[in-house]
């Protein structure tokens, strides 16, 4: 294996306008190699979701170096952390986050074009992954018509469509039920690890752990080997 992503010291604060600032992640630490799937743990509240932003370049940490590709992500320009979150991480959110008013098709070839991929193979693309998943025939569905777990399973068709180097997911058996989560959660590790890529699921399911290479706590701010 080898390193796709180094993560060293990563800190976050909110100001919550209370009394004092909230510190979501105070020292947080990881490397990711390709093929290797890591599972993260933890109490509600503790900064499980704060930790998996910064790793996916959706929040800049307040502290910490994070490379990727020989950049440290966390300090570049907001347009390389843009060019970087398309091309090079995937990500799966709690609820899928599908676009209402697109197909299931639809929502999956949106990142293949934003990529510059042309119209007809993005939708050939988008078609083979949700085939993959067990979607075949629910491409032109829209996301009020599908089940949970189908929308899950378009939401890990979108966040592997460009074969990024590292996928991340929030929590993604959370509003699943348990047949339908471990399906989920066994279709997107195949499609990532079986890709090269590092994946990092972020879970309260003790299920998810055993699919991991290595289980990581985060617990008052810190990580650290379960």
């Amino acid at each position: 294996m080898s390193e796709l992503l180094r993560a060293v010291r990563l800190a976050k604060t909110w100001d919550a306008g209370g009394p004092a600032p909230i510190r979501a992640v105070v020292d947080a630490s990881l490397n990711i190699e390709s093929g290797e799937t890591i599972v993260v743990t933890g109490p509600s509240g503790s900064g499980k979701t704060t930790l998996l932003s910064m790793l996916g370049a959706l929040l800049r940490p307040d502290r910490g170096e994070m490379w990727l590709d020989g950049v440290d992500i966390a300090s570049a320009p907001e347009s390389v952390r843009q060019a970087t979150r398309l091309k090079k991480i995937g990500f799966v959110f709690q609820r899928g986050l599908l676009l209402e008013h697109f197909s299931a098709r639809q929502n999956v070839a949106l990142v293949l074009y934003a990529a510059g991929t042309p119209k007809a193979e993005a939708l050939k693309t988008s078609e083979e992954l949700l085939e993959r998943l067990g979607l075949g025939g629910r491409g032109d569905h829209y996301p009020a018509a599908l089940s949970p777990g189908e929308r899950q399973r378009v939401a890990v068709a979108r966040a592997v469509a460009l074969q990024p180097r590292v996928v991340f997911a929030d929590e993604p058996t959370a509003h699943l039920d348990s047949a339908s989560g471990a399906q989920v959660v066994r279709e997107l590790w195949a499609l990532a690890t079986g890709a090269g890529a590092g994946l990092v699921v972020v879970t309260h399911d003790p299920r998810v752990t055993e699919i991991a290479d290595r289980v990581l706590r985060l617990e008052d701010g810190y990580l650290f080997s379960a």
